[in-house]
């Protein structure tokens, strides 16, 4: 009976952390204030509206910073909709069970935690500070939306890449279904820059294209993704 009870407990706690995290992270509230000359406003926006978009404090963006590991991951948790409703632990999960380098007190661990519980793909040495490239975020937006959403299969043409020699080996089939599906691009000289920092504004653009495309195509009834 007191360990029905302290689950009920710790399921009532983990709620109530699911919607008071985030100050630091990526809540609806009064639009971004430094969106201004982006060309990925609109889409912030609209992602931030519905809840899935956090800024940094004083109703800032900050859309040019790099985004980290932890940023990176909440996001994929608040777009792809992942949360813990229907799992049951035995104890209270830590950060640490899942990443050896999670602090447990820190803002993004339910993040980690929930994103580990639904299977997203993230190596257990993950470094929750580190900055995410662009090679790495798309590589990790495609396995969680394809796990989650159950894109169709579809027949790639292999786009020319400039500078594809660059990309790390594994990334490449998830950078081309990116490309295929219209949810990362090239720049005007056809590279796609698989080692820069991405940014929290291109990140928000990536998923924003990302969502849009599972809404245009929905698994068929039964098919849907599992969490």
């Amino acid at each position: 009976m007191a360990n029905q009870k302290w689950r009920r407990i710790f399921i009532a706690a983990t709620a109530v952390t699911v919607m008071t995290m985030g100050a630091q992270s990526f809540a609806a509230g009064a639009d971004f204030t430094d969106l201004e000359g982006n060309a990925a406003k609109a889409h912030i926006v609209e992602l931030q509206q519905k809840g899935i978009l956090h800024g940094v404090g004083g109703g800032a963006f900050m859309p040019d910073a790099p985004l980290t590991a932890a940023q990176a991951v909440e996001l994929l948790v608040n777009g792809l909709d992942l949360n813990l409703d229907t799992v049951r632990f035995v104890k209270e999960p830590l950060a640490t069970d899942y990443f050896s380098q999670a602090d447990n007190g820190g803002w993004y661990a339910q993040a980690l935690i929930t994103a580990a519980v639904n299977g997203v793909d993230l190596p257990r040495d993950l470094n929750p500070g580190e900055e995410w490239t662009r090679e790495e975020f798309t590589h990790r937006l495609i396995l969680a939306i394809e796990q989650h959403s159950n894109l169709p299969v579809i027949k790639l043409a292999p786009v020319d890449i400039a500078d594809g020699g660059e990309i790390t080996s594994g990334y490449d089939g998830s950078i081309q279904r990116a490309l295929a599906l219209g949810i990362a691009g090239l720049d005007t000289g056809g590279q796609f820059h698989p080692g820069d920092s991405i940014t929290r504004g291109e990140a928000a653009e990536m998923l924003y294209h990302a969502l849009e495309y599972v809404a245009a195509h929905p698994a068929p009834a039964g098919e849907a993704g599992g969490q």
